[in-house]
């Protein structure tokens, strides 16, 4: 790999290294607050919206400089809204306000991998920024954690700098202010992003040409044979994956006997499994042979059904792993092709902004179809069973309408070489 794709990645994990630490400080923050339980769901929800809301700029904006500026320019976005939470306003607003940098980051981030790297090394690249982006989850939950007990803070807030007053005085300041500091490690390496020398589109201020230049965009992908099929596997995952995480939760609760804090534990487990799947992914499979993990979709499915005869913790850590580990192996060949097929159809920002629209709607929906569900007190098994069934379904139709793709071409070309 060139040297520019490591400092894109270290870019990449301190970034999602302090979302994921300020997501846990912003928990704590509204419990502090005493406000009520339902506002930290909602904090995911306040984080994910602008995805789907802006969806049709952040992409046009990714595209229109350097991706290296629009990284630094999202991440000051998301130090910006890191700092309202210093000045102790309110964790919701706040956290959009990251949550908005965040969608602006995600087109640049993914897109210079199409700019910076021939495409065969895209899979691998994918696969070791999907592992990285996972640890990254992990590490930042534990950092968070950490920030938020009195004992650890109480020693970081008893050193004193000479000459220097910090006006760091509570747990919540100097969690916020180091969380503050990794965002600005993130920063730090924006500035040392490669210049792809890729020629940038000018930003158009109309916003409804860019709706419509969106609207475009996503009929295009998903259109294409091999965009509809890579995006539809991406949309499903996401989903998926973020109800699995509220999933994981209620199931380890009810059959294994676990409290919050054990079973927030086992979602790092599924995350271990995650990153093991993609590392293994970019190491194995090629773009070209990316379609063929597709039936590795359908059998994740399966195999979530059989967590509802758990009922051990021995049998509960590897079955969780190795669906984690089908998921990584069978989204980041996915990922590559979308990437690949987008850069091609369209510019690598406006297809990291279709696929993050289509995504977070998915994230939105599936989670909220979940909350119904438990709102309506069915049984966790019940819906541990739909939820195995309904992601083995929906694989098992992409994989009928891929063969059907396969077919259409197949005759197309038959038909070409036919004599007239």
């Amino acid at each position: 790999m060139p040297f520019g794709f490591y400092i894109i990645m270290a870019a990449q994990f301190f970034s999602a290294l302090a979302d994921n630490a300020l997501l846990i400080v912003a928990i704590a923050a509204l419990r502090d607050m005493q406000a009520p339980a339902e506002y930290e769901p909602l904090l995911k929800t306040c984080f994910t919206i602008s995805y789907v809301a802006l969806a049709a700029f952040v992409g046009a904006f990714a595209d229109s400089m350097p991706k290296g500026r629009v990284m630094l320019i999202s991440n000051s976005i998301k130090i910006f809204g890191c700092g309202l939470m210093f000045l102790h306003i309110h964790p919701l607003a706040a956290y959009a306000i990251v949550g908005l940098g965040a969608a602006a980051y995600s087109p640049a981030k993914y897109g210079i991998l199409t700019e910076y790297l021939p495409h065969r090394l895209l899979v691998v690249a994918n696969g070791w920024i999907e592992g990285l982006t996972v640890g990254a989850i992990i590490l930042g939950v534990v950092i968070g954690g950490l920030l938020i007990q009195p004992n650890v803070t109480s020693h970081l807030l008893s050193f004193d700098f000479p000459l220097i007053d910090t006006g760091l005085d509570t747990t919540a300041e100097i969690a916020v202010a180091i969380i503050a500091l990794l965002y600005l490690l993130a920063a730090l390496f924006n500035f040392f992003v490669p210049n792809t020398g890729v020629d940038h589109k000018p930003l158009k201020k109309n916003p409804l040409y860019l709706i419509h230049e969106f609207n475009h965009c996503l009929k295009l992908l998903w259109r294409d044979r091999l965009g509809q099929i890579s995006l539809a596997v991406t949309t499903l995952f996401w989903g998926a994956g973020a109800t699995l995480q509220f999933i994981v939760i209620k199931w380890s609760e009810s059959a294994l006997g676990l409290n919050l804090s054990q079973s927030s534990m086992l979602q790092g487990v599924v995350a271990v499994g995650v990153a093991t799947g993609a590392i293994v992914a970019a190491k194995f499979i090629t773009l070209r042979k990316s379609v063929r993990v597709i039936p590795l979709g359908i059998a994740m499915g399966i195999i979530v059904l059989v967590m509802n005869f758990v009922r051990d913790m021995w049998l509960a850590v590897p079955l969780l792993i190795l669906i984690g580990a089908l998921s990584g192996f069978f989204v980041v060949p996915m990922n590559a092709l979308l990437q690949h097929r987008g850069h091609i159809l369209m510019g690598a920002g406006h297809s990291i902004a279709v696929q993050n629209f289509n995504e977070n709607l998915s994230i939105l929906i599936m989670t909220g179809l979940y909350y119904v569900m438990i709102r309506a007190d069915m049984s966790i098994y019940w819906v541990l069973t739909l939820f195995g069934l309904f992601v083995s379904g929906i694989m098992y139709l992409i994989r009928e309408r891929h063969l059907a793709n396969q077919r259409d071409r197949d005759d197309v070309m038959h038909l070409d070489d036919s004599p007239h």
